[in-house]
């Protein structure tokens, strides 16, 4: 299988970097293939082949990872070994948002609104929220934002423990989402600089990428961090029910170290939702 053949999660625990330039291979073909054959769906079928793409990757880390589970004790050790794994997710994922975001920008704007336009509603959906959160205080942002996050987590750890690397469906769809808000950003800095010509227009033109990047993954990239620990403790625990009889001990030790990754993912968010409400606004107005 040439997917076999590209990565595995072996190699990937060597060199998580190459996930990065993976993310972009899936995501970039998973682009034009969805434009080839469902050309009217393009934009939730590319989700769909991206998630198909890292089927075998995802199933193989969470089978190693459930393994050391069972034969590591030491709980900041077991976090150490995890830790691996996740740092190649995030990779992916950064591979995922590369990828979308440049074809989003590359792509001519009626060919792009087509590709993302299930995204591009979902972003509309949400500006309308934040407008009206805007009347708020902060700490009602926070709430909302944490809680929103919350619920997102809980669709992972379901997707993930019934459904495997199914849970990477929704973490690929929120790098579409994600993307598409870069692109937007983008397109809008380069519009504005279309009106004036020479060298910093020409800054301008390079440096609204880099921005619109930074932008939003100020806070989305401790948001991803949090949904791969949900990912990988739900998946975890399903391997390990397929494996060990529910009062085996290995299974409680499987179960205690998901909970344990939760609780961090919990934390992650808490912080994420304090980034989003307190600094991003700061940092990027």
């Amino acid at each position: 299988m040439v997917l076999e053949l590209l990565i595995n999660p072996k190699k990937a625990e060597r060199e998580p970097w190459e996930l990065f330039f993976v993310g972009i291979v899936y995501s970039s073909a998973a682009i034009f293939l969805s434009l080839y054959i469902f050309k009217q769906y393009v934009g939730i079928v590319m989700v769909f082949l991206t998630t198909l793409a890292c089927t075998y990757l995802i199933e193989g880390t969470l089978r190693r990872e459930e393994k050391k589970d069972v034969f590591i004790s030491h709980e900041l050790a077991l976090l150490k070994e995890h830790g691996r794994a996740l740092s190649y997710f995030m990779f992916l994922f950064l591979g995922f948002v590369v990828s979308f975001s440049l074809w989003y920008i590359v792509l001519p704007h009626g060919f792009s609104s087509q590709v993302f336009a299930i995204q591009e509603e979902t972003i509309r959906c949400i500006n309308s929220v934040g407008v009206e959160g805007c009347l708020s205080a902060p700490t009602e942002s926070f709430v909302k934002i944490f809680l929103n996050n919350i619920k997102v987590s809980m669709f992972v750890l379901l997707f993930a423990f019934f459904y495997g690397a199914g849970s990477v469906f929704i973490l690929a769809w929120n790098a579409t989402v994600v993307a598409a808000a870069i692109g937007i950003f983008v397109r809008n800095v380069i519009s504005s600089a279309a009106s004036s010509l020479g060298l910093p227009a020409l800054a301008n033109y390079f440096s609204s990428y880099s921005l619109g990047l930074l932008r939003y993954l100020t806070h989305g990239g401790l948001e991803i961090l949090a949904y791969f620990l949900v990912a990988l403790a739900g998946g975890i625990v399903s391997v390990a029910v397929t494996r060990h009889s529910f009062n085996s001990p290995s299974f409680r030790r499987v179960l205690w170290d998901s909970v344990d990754l939760v609780a961090l993912s919990v934390g992650t968010l808490f912080l994420a939702a304090i980034v989003e409400v307190f600094v991003t606004p700061v940092l990027f107005g």
